[in-house]
């Protein structure tokens, strides 16, 4: 290699660094994309077709997905690049400890009507409007319910934590 082509080299290489560094902090949290068995234990999960366990759920989505991006609200959210029932989801919340509840919820990138019909499609699920208001909340006979969040939907289930043993 020339003495120019080195030193040239040797600039870009430390000049570009920094520059680099920079521009990777600064992007946002990217989403993975979902395991196989995404749909199976998560959504089996939000449908309360399953026994709901924080800790769990939490590990399985940090493996997944990688550490959560928040933690507000009584919840870690995940960015999730994937599907349940044929819907797109974009965050997985997982419940934290403060709360007498534990709750696995999902934010799908369709409205609830759009949700309720995919749901039903794919594993014959249904959930009813609960009241004749002009955003309903949906709730399926297991315990699961769809909200509106904003221009998307908000599907969740939530359970009273079991009581400790010995009790």
């Amino acid at each position: 290699m020339s003495p120019d082509a080195a030193r040239f080299r040797a600039l870009l290489g430390r000049s570009c660094v920094p520059a680099l560094l920079a521009l990777a902090a600064a992007m946002p949290v990217a989403a993975h994309a979902a395991p196989s068995t995404f749909g199976p234990v998560i959504g089996s999960a939000i449908l309360c077709r399953s026994q709901l366990d924080n800790a769990y759920f939490h590990d399985y989505l940090v493996n997944a997905f990688g550490p959560s991006y928040k933690h507000e609200g009584g919840a870690y959210w995940f960015k999730a690049e994937g599907t349940l029932w044929g819907a797109p989801v974009t965050d997985i919340m997982i419940s934290d400890d403060t709360s007498e509840l534990v709750f696995v919820a999902a934010v799908a990138d369709t409205t609830p009507d759009k949700l309720e019909e995919s749901i039903h499609k794919a594993v014959g699920v249904r959930h009813l409007s609960v009241d004749g208001s002009r955003y309903p909340v949906r709730a399926s006979n297991p315990g699961s319910k769809i909200v509106y969040f904003k221009t998307k939907s908000k599907i969740y289930c939530a359970k009273y934590k079991p009581l400790p043993v010995g009790r």
